[in-house]
């Protein structure tokens, strides 16, 4: 046994204290994008009238202090204290720097025991004791040894506990409710769809990920997930990934959807109460929608007005609403669709993924799954002119090629960004469309083994 090893097992063996029972304990939690949760933790406990301390273990070890609130009937908060000091071999050892313990050794041919009083003088990268008149290292070199501590030093706990002195009127059992907030708590959406391109239908199936690295337990608790990204001081997110750019939204929701809202944010309620253990990941089904309408497109997207001197590969896109008209008919959380498609045995194979970012209900959606291998689209500036020394503005003329190597035509969406300020069309080879404030649009058909022309003049600026 290591030196380590024999610090727990000391450790354990006096550590002491309980916490409330899952009886007397009620706990909720809401769950943010942004590594944050409040958590409301309702429990049965005696008091006693008069100024006196209360100890809520098994809080959050990333609580969030400032922001606990703490109410009774009766009780007045007088003070409070978050105690994260926790019991380790290693904290119980840097607590007994000065003072006395006792070091046992276990001969490993014999058995025999030998115990000697030691006074600890630094834990600085190993332990250096007093042991009589000479001064030895605490080794690690699997000699069977234990240290015993005559006690748990008062600031050391063996959970995060968190203490409030308050100050009852009167004695007798009630119900205290604390609430705060915590780092250490987070969800994600995940989604997987099954599409089928003959039929125009896809299945949808939403996951939800829990993952609970606060360092504490929440049993029972009723949990609910907020979508959405909350405004936190200084724009702090702590762990927070940078999100990555997302294509999924094409078109605004335009439904009002029937669930749960709290101000502007989405509320998912899971349906039953589930236990989040910490250091756990755990996955909880929330949508589940078959036969819904769907198509397979090809996309190209120009960010600018440029020309190319190889043409690039047609992104395939899966496009469906997530409208009641659609057969969906849900608000969509942030998170990655990951799309297969079944093969001429039925077989699903996957084909793809990629994020979506939060979407209302009755949103037109595009999820990039790839490249087309033989669409291709060949974007040329014609000719670019300033118009006027006092105007920033600027006439465009493009021509996009669009090449099909297919035995059957291809649609392509050509869209056309850089559109900013006043724009005026001046010339298209066919209609197109005003997508937004920054873009157009236009569906080029390539025939069979053959190609297509896109052209347009265009101004743009102020």
């Amino acid at each position: 046994m290591s030196v380590l090893r024999a610090w727990i097992g000391a450790a354990l063996a006096v550590a002491v204290g309980t916490s409330a029972s899952a009886a007397d304990r009620d706990l909720s939690l809401t769950i943010y994008n942004s590594n944050l949760a409040l958590v409301q933790d309702v429990r049965s406990q005696d008091v006693a009238a008069g100024r006196q301390r209360l100890e809520f273990r098994d809080v959050s070890a990333q609580i969030r202090p400032e922001t606990v609130a703490l109410a009774g009937r009766d009780i007045a908060i007088v003070e409070q204290n978050f105690d994260y000091d926790l019991l380790t071999p290693a904290k119980l050892m840097e607590k007994a720097v000065g003072k006395q313990v006792q070091v046992v050794r276990t001969n490993p041919a014999t058995g025999a025991q030998t115990t000697e009083t030691a006074t600890v003088l630094s834990v600085n990268q190993g332990v250096v004791l007093r042991i009589g008149d000479r001064i030895e290292v605490l080794r690690e070199d699997g000699v069977p040894t234990r240290v015993i501590f005559d006690k748990i030093p008062e600031n050391l706990r063996a959970r995060p506990t968190l203490s409030v002195t308050v100050q009852a009127a009167s004695a007798g059992r009630r119900d205290t409710t604390l609430r705060y907030l915590t780092h250490g708590l987070s969800w994600k959406a995940d989604y997987v769809a099954v599409f089928d391109e003959k039929a125009g239908k896809l299945d949808l199936q939403g996951w939800v990920t829990l993952s609970n690295s606060s360092g504490v337990d929440y049993p029972e608790a009723r949990t609910q997930l907020v979508a959405g990204n909350v405004n936190l001081e200084g724009g702090y997110q702590p762990y927070a990934q940078q999100p990555r750019p997302s294509r999924g939204m094409t078109s605004g929701g335009t439904e009002a959807s029937g669930g749960q809202a709290i101000a502007d944010y989405y509320v998912y309620p899971l349906a039953e109460r589930t236990t989040v253990a910490n250091n756990q990941t755990k996955q909880v089904s929330f949508l589940d929608v078959t036969g819904g309408q769907a198509r397979k497109a090809y996309e190209y997207r120009a960010r600018g007005f440029e020309s190319q001197q190889e043409p690039a590969h047609a992104d395939v896109a899966l496009q469906f609403a997530n409208s009641r008209a659609g057969g969906l008919g849900a608000q969509l959380p942030a998170g990655v669709v990951r799309v297969y498609m079944r093969d001429g045995a039925g077989e699903a194979k996957f084909i793809g993924e990629n994020r979506i970012d939060h979407t209302p209900q009755g949103s037109e959606l595009s999820v990039k799954t790839g490249e087309a291998f033989d669409v291709t689209v060949l974007p040329t500036l014609v000719s670019v002119k300033p118009l006027g020394v006092w105007k920033d503005r600027t006439r465009y003329e493009m021509r996009y090629l669009v090449r099909n190597a297919r035995k059957a035509p291809a649609t392509v969406n050509i869209r056309q960004m850089g559109m900013w300020g006043e724009v005026k069309l001046i010339a298209e080879s066919q209609p197109g469309r005003r997508l937004d404030a920054h873009s157009m649009a236009w569906d080029v058909t390539a025939p069979a083994e053959g190609e297509k022309e896109l052209t347009f003049t265009v101004e743009v600026g102020w």
